[in-house]
């Protein structure tokens, strides 16, 4: 059976993927495409074209007739890892290097870590080829060793002749837990006829004395900063230990035993993690230190620019909060599987009428007061309650996490509501809400007629339908998109996880800084004169939503703990009293799934407020 030539590049793709440790997201970064079209080009439901068959040789080292040569061609013409896996790096201050800045507002890719310069071997011998200085993307000749003949790759050892790792029925690579190669002692999740090694010539060699700590096998990627080559750099060498020499690898045919595997020597410990750098993802170890180090760096300059006076720094940062917010912005946004669209076709009930003025959508915004509560104390003159005050948290940071429509949105007449798509529904009139010690869902509104309602609140009164507290919304008219609660979820994580080490730290000026911007970039996604990057009107109106809607799941939660709610305001502050502590239905402090206590007073009238 003859392969046609698209097919036989998806099969090569597909091999240098699984040769190279790639992910489909990480490829898809390096050719300048989503992950979501490179997974179409490889499934056949779209062709790969010729600037791209261009994009991807550049990328591993070869040329493009090699690329279309088969997949066992373009394995001995792959020039990987584009880092040496072994250097020698020079130990570099922190300071020395340059940290990432907010430079521009769409950036294409996260830049590459600082390279270390590669130590040449003084004597160098097929066990210990010579390390390439070519650029990332220049092939390099593939020496012969002199007494076997074979092929060894640069910067690694020789190779096997024909090896693959263990696959299943459906032609995946098995996945193990890690355990240390047999030849390098490097970790490796994936077995070699059940035996836990690296392909041929992927190993890393053993670090000699005074060479630097490996903590993986796995070359660089983007995911990895400047700051952590430094930390890597500067760390102390473990001490030497013998290794066995490496057998020399059998002839190509016929395929030899394999020989007695060296003991493997004791994997090294993983460096300590940098300042501020956190998982962002527990179970794929991806760090948000290279997007912290954005913010940091526009903080640390700002410090510098006003010689340590940190009023005037925050006051330049909150003016520089919305451009800064949009380049943060769209660096979480490379490599992501949907493209959303930026600037949609107007619709007119989403256009402000007059310049200061609003739309037609409602948010239902809570201006809410227990009315029999206050009037029954009214009455009662003797009766007193010691009301808590408690506030939310970063709650527009918080409501990041919604769902938002990700191309413009499409009229749907007949109405309904679909889960998997979201946007502006259209209801005839307002559900009727019978529960007066409870806030309304929808707030304060009570005009008759139809009402305009964005994603998040329909989907607030879906849930109280379905906790029987009213009955479900009765959409006539949508206009929605195809919806992701993960479009803005990077973005929420860094400036959640920069607010909280900023707090840890006593740093207010990044505090007051990260606020602005999530703050800013919710309130300007809009129609605003001040950005120009984006105008999403309706994920405006769904993230203020959120925020409210999320208000009302807390106050839902302390009704069924027993407390009494006295009022709710705005997208933060709500109002308790009764004989159960409020700490035992949420959590004191001031991160951003915790409450704090901002003011107490004593109903019926003679308010006294705390000090």
């Amino acid at each position: 059976m003859t392969l046609s030539t698209l097919e036989t590049l998806r099969l090569t793709v597909a091999a240098l993927r699984q040769r190279t440790g790639e992910s489909q997201r990480e490829l898809a970064t390096a050719v300048e495409l989503t992950q979501d079209k490179v997974s179409r080009r490889q499934s056949g439901a779209q062709p790969w074209s010729l600037d791209e068959v261009d994009a991807l040789a550049r990328h591993w080292g070869m040329s493009p007739l090699d690329l279309l040569a088969g997949p066992t061609h373009a394995a001995q013409a792959l020039t990987w890892p584009p880092h040496p896996a072994d250097p020698q790096p020079q130990p570099v201050a922190p300071q020395a290097l340059p940290p990432a800045t907010f430079t521009a507002t769409q950036p294409t890719a996260a830049p590459p870590p600082a390279e270390p310069a590669p130590a040449t071997p003084a004597d160098p011998s097929p066990e210990n080829p010579p390390k390439p200085t070519a650029p990332q993307h220049q092939r390099t000749a593939h020496p012969a060793d002199p007494a076997t003949g074979d092929t060894v790759l640069t910067g690694g050892q020789p190779t096997e002749p024909t090896t693959d790792y263990d696959r299943d029925h459906h032609g995946e690579a098995v996945p193990h837990p890690p355990a240390p190669c047999e030849r390098c002692g490097q970790p490796v999740t994936h077995r070699v006829n059940g035996r836990p090694l690296h392909l041929g010539g992927w190993c890393t060699p053993a670090p000699g004395p005074g060479a630097a700590p490996q903590t993986s096998a796995t070359p660089t990627t983007h995911h990895q900063t400047a700051t952590e080559a430094t930390n890597v750099a500067a760390a102390p060498a473990p001490a030497p230990h013998p290794v066995a020499a490496p057998a020399p690898a059998p002839a190509p045919h016929p395929v030899a035993a394999p020989a007695p595997a060296p003991a493997p020597h004791p994997v090294a410990a993983p460096q300590p993690a940098i300042a501020g750098a956190q998982v962002e993802y527990g179970s794929t170890g991806r760090d948000l230190s290279y997007y912290l180090d954005m913010i940091n760096s526009a903080v640390e300059q700002a410090l510098q620019e006003y010689e340590g006076d940190t009023e005037a720094a925050s006051a330049a940062l909150e003016k520089k909060a919305i451009p800064h917010s949009m380049t943060l912005f769209a660096a979480t946004r490379v490599g992501a599987v949907y493209e959303h669209t930026v600037y949609p076709e107007r619709l007119e009930f989403l256009s402000k009428k007059t310049r200061n003025g609003a739309d037609e959508i409602w948010e239902g915004r809570h201006k809410w007061e227990n009315t029999p509560l206050l009037e029954a104390m009214r009455r009662d003159h003797t009766a007193e309650a010691t009301v808590d005050v408690l506030d939310t948290n970063a709650a527009y940071c918080s409501a990041l996490k919604t769902h938002l429509p990700i191309g413009a949105l499409q009229h749907q007449p007949s109405g309904g509501f679909d889960p998997k798509r979201s946007g502006i529904y259209l209801l005839p009139a307002r559900p009727t809400w019978e529960h007066p010690h409870l806030p309304d869902p929808i707030g304060n509104r009570h005009e008759a007629g139809p009402v305009l309602l964005d994603d998040a609140t329909v989907r607030l009164l879906i849930r109280c339908h379905k906790l029987g507290l009213c009955e479900a919304p009765h959409i006539t008219e949508a206009w929605t998109s195809g919806t992701s609660e993960g479009l803005l979820e990077k973005f929420r994580r860094v400036l959640t996880q920069a607010r909280e080490n900023a707090i840890t730290d006593g740093d207010q000026v990044t505090e007051k800084y990260v606020k602005a911007m999530y703050a800013k970039f919710a309130s300007t996604i809009g129609e605003s004169t001040y950005n120009r990057d984006i105008r999403r009107p309706d994920w405006m109106h769904i993230i203020r939503s959120q925020a409210f809607a999320n208000l009302w799941y807390k106050a839902h939660r302390a009704h069924k703990a027993g407390l009494t709610i006295v009022r709710l305001r705005g997208t933060d502050e709500l109002h308790v009293t009764g004989e159960t502590d409020w700490r035992t239905v949420f959590t004191e402090g001031r991160l951003t799934t915790q409450m704090k206590l901002k003011d107490q007073y004593t109903l019926p009238l003679n308010r006294k407020r705390s000090a």
